[in-house]
């Protein structure tokens, strides 16, 4: 999580950004010239403003050094592209978390690492899939759908599932599925070594790399080349199998297999 150092840092510098927010010409003016430095006659063509409105907001901008001008053309500064930069990408993971809130607000998210809560924004593009009374298995179908077209899948299993490893196994000996890695915990491990049908096309295939991780994690992730796909846990600590969010784009597909890394590293370790 954020340390001291750094939230006495965003403590101090929250009238800087209190100062740009709080205004919707100075913030327009900047995500206007993110992409490319633009004159007053294309300012006032894009903001609908008159230009006094315009100028007075882009002095406020020159003199806390986020523009310059250029001849008749007014640009970001360097500081100006970063702080834009980070200004799309607040609203794109306000987009993201908007598109999705259901989902996120109900589930304990303490096992996404804060590297990738704070990239949201490379889930804009997910579906989220919920069972329903009409249909319970909703969720579940849809992933086992997924995992049925991948030749390869990175897992991270939180849970002892028999329904969910009996149709990984079927995909194994079927050929279907030609590589499978999995994050287990210690727990899972035993369970697994319990059951003689289980052990033998798990533990005993070559197919298959497991890998024991020793905490209870509350994320259910699975990657492939195809898709990533995110079931998490209430925060009373029941594990909900009734929602999934489901990546097919190359953002969301980077953002799962990202998570995926970061516990195999801790492992490694």
């Amino acid at each position: 999580m954020t340390n001291l150092q750094t939230k006495s840092e965003l403590n101090k510098e929250y009238k800087n950004i209190k100062y740009i927010l709080t205004s919707t010409m100075r913030t327009k003016l900047i995500l206007t010239m993110h992409e490319s430095s633009k004159n007053l006659e294309e300012l006032r063509g894009e903001l609908q403003k008159p230009s006094a409105t315009i100028l007075h907001g882009l002095k406020e901008l020159e003199e806390i050094n986020l523009i310059r001008k250029v001849q008749k053309q007014y640009q970001l500064t360097s500081n100006g592209v970063i702080l834009a930069t980070n200004m799309v990408k607040l609203i794109e993971n306000w987009v993201s978390l908007n598109n999705n809130s259901t989902f996120w607000n109900n589930h304990y998210l303490e096992d996404i690492p804060e590297e990738f809560l704070k990239n949201m924004h490379l889930l804009k593009d997910v579906t989220y899939i919920k069972s329903t009374t009409s249909d319970l298995s909703n969720a579940f179908n849809r992933y086992i759908k997924l995992i049925s077209d991948s030749q390869e899948l990175k897992i991270i299993m939180p849970i002892y599932s028999e329904n969910h490893f009996k149709h990984i196994i079927e995909l194994l000996n079927e050929n279907k599925l030609k590589y499978l890695e999995l994050i287990i915990s210690e727990e899972i491990l035993n369970s697994i070594k319990l059951n003689s049908s289980f052990k033998k096309s798990l533990l005993e295939n070559k197919k298959v790399k497991i890998l024991c991780i020793n905490q209870n994690l509350k994320l259910f992730l699975t990657c492939s080349h195809k898709f990533m796909s995110l079931t998490l846990f209430f925060k009373d600590g029941h594990y909900d199998d009734s929602q999934i969010l489901i990546g097919e784009s190359e953002n969301a597909k980077k953002w799962g297999i990202g998570i995926f890394k970061y516990y195999e590293s801790k492992l490694n370790k």
